[in-house]
């Protein structure tokens, strides 16, 4: 298996686990809406236990683009190497990843004033990703056929940037993201 194909298994990976993830967010909104907490309450833990597989998924991705393999050109082997079929499945690898998304979310959010609704800030998120997102960013997702791909990771970048890097604040309102002080000092950084 060649690097680039390994990140690509990479995002597919992700690319799963976020469309398990958005499908358990469903169905816990059903349960709480009909009143069934437990199942509600099961659903979240459930979700939680998903996210954090979802962030050691991309703390093993980040850890193998560090390996000195990537860098190194490739030897054809003297045996006859068989190419393994790629099938379509694999297209979805192809998505812009979440980490082109962390400098757009917090320059936009500076620019709102360091807190906006999320939906102000996505657009002009894609404002700045316009020559980066691709035909495949656009496509709904199967999971949730009204949401596009780029703006569910875009969610997914945002829920690292609040959780795990600590540059959005954890406790805004529902619908608000909000630049921390420490992301405000990242952007200068960068």
């Amino acid at each position: 298996m060649e690097t680039n194909e390994v990140h690509v298994a990479f995002e597919i990976l992700l690319e799963e686990v976020e469309m398990v993830t958005n499908l358990l967010n469903k169905d816990g909104a059903e349960a709480f809406q009909k009143g069934d907490y437990t199942k509600a309450k099961n659903i979240i833990e459930e979700a939680t236990r998903l996210t954090e597989f979802h962030e050691k998924v991309k703390d093993l991705q980040a850890e193998w683009e560090q390996f000195p393999i990537q860098k190194r050109p490739r030897k054809t082997p003297n045996k006859r190497v068989t190419k393994r079929v790629v099938t379509t499945k694999l297209k979805r690898g192809l998505r812009t990843s979440e980490k082109a998304y962390r400098i757009p979310i917090l320059q936009s959010l500076k620019e709102l004033g360091g807190s906006a609704r999320m939906n102000d800030v996505l657009e002009r998120v894609e404002s700045k990703m316009k020559n980066i997102l691709n035909e495949y960013d656009y496509q709904k997702l199967p999971s949730e056929p009204h949401e596009l791909r780029w703006r569910n990771t875009a969610q997914w970048c945002r829920n690292s940037l609040v959780n795990k890097e600590g540059l959005m604040k954890k406790n805004s309102p529902d619908g608000i993201w909000e630049i921390s002080a420490k992301g405000l000092k990242a952007l200068e950084d960068n």
